[in-house]
């Protein structure tokens, strides 16, 4: 299991540290909650209402000693079933999580999202089947999306062509315009409500996003680590980003009356092709990324 809670009073307090103490773990007061004991295994968080969530790769054994010391029934949160969770290690229950669309794609926007969980969303957002948007079919993303914006605070960040063109060819570096994407989105959610943290996919080097990040961010303890999509946050994060994206690709196959292909395939190359035919190969700039190799090879 990934995540595991349960209910205590709060004169229990006392009780639960010495368990975790005992546990050898590291235990610290934390904002919007009681104190937060971490191991290197999991991370335990006591709240106000004497809601106590223990997260980890797998928390399966400290949720079992807990129940035989305290004599308490624990409940069991429904897992995010990933393979590799490591993710939820040592985060607070309250962060952001950060993640892209459309950088593989010839076609259409790129796409960043930051999406803010707490406490009792990431519990519903779970509950409510959100996972790693590569997971889900792009026809049930809108009903997700529309989950996450209902009960979290987000930022999408959308970067059209013309305006991903004009970006890459100063920076010419996709990385270096990823960080300015992600660091954009977190430092708007931040507008809306501090937070503590951030958790995106890794990409490139780590610092990256850091020295992208303005007045506000640059106090946030920021995470990149492989895998991140497993985590609630970041699966929120990469929906809103997908919803995004495909919304740029249908406006583009409006506008040109045409089924606009994702990705990079031959139908791509074909399609392309097409409406520069039709029109000019810099029509193009306004609807593609012309640093791929497919606009070369028209």
């Amino acid at each position: 299991m990934n995540y595991y809670s349960t209910k205590f009073e709060i004169t229990e307090d006392n009780n639960l540290k010495s368990f975790f103490k005992n546990d050898n773990a590291e235990i610290s007061p934390i904002q919007n909650a009681i104190w937060r004991a971490r191991t290197s295994k999991y991370t335990a968080t006591f709240y106000k209402t004497g809601k106590l969530l223990i997260q980890g790769s797998d928390v399966s054994e400290i949720a079992k000693r807990l129940e035989m010391y305290t004599g308490k029934e624990n409940k069991p949160i429904p897992s995010q079933n990933t393979e590799n969770n490591s993710s939820v290690v040592n985060l607070p229950t309250k962060h952001i999580g950060t993640d892209e669309s459309g950088k593989g794609d010839f076609f259409g926007p790129l796409v960043i999202a930051a999406v803010l969980v707490t406490e009792d969303t990431a519990d519903l957002l779970i509950k409510a089947g959100i996972k790693d948007c590569k997971k889900i079919e792009d026809k049930n993303i809108n009903k997700l999306a529309a989950v996450i914006k209902n009960n979290c605070v987000f930022s999408v960040v959308t970067i059209n062509p013309p305006k991903y063109n004009e970006l890459y060819s100063k920076l010419k570096n996709l990385n270096l315009l990823l960080a300015w994407g992600h660091a954009r989105a977190i430092e708007n959610v931040l507008e809306k409500e501090e937070c503590e943290c951030a958790l995106s996919d890794k990409f490139g080097d780590e610092k990256l996003i850091k020295n992208a990040l303005l007045k506000k961010g640059k106090s946030i303890r920021l995470e990149q680590r492989c895998k991140a999509e497993s985590d609630i946050a970041v699966a929120a994060a990469s929906i809103l980003a997908r919803e995004q994206f495909l919304s740029g690709i249908k406006e583009i196959s409006s506008k040109y009356n045409t089924d606009i292909p994702k990705g990079c395939s031959t139908n791509v190359m074909e399609t392309a092709k097409a409406i520069a035919a039709k029109y000019t190969k810099d029509e193009l700039k306004n609807i593609a990324k012309t640093h791929f190799k497919t606009y070369s090879q028209i």
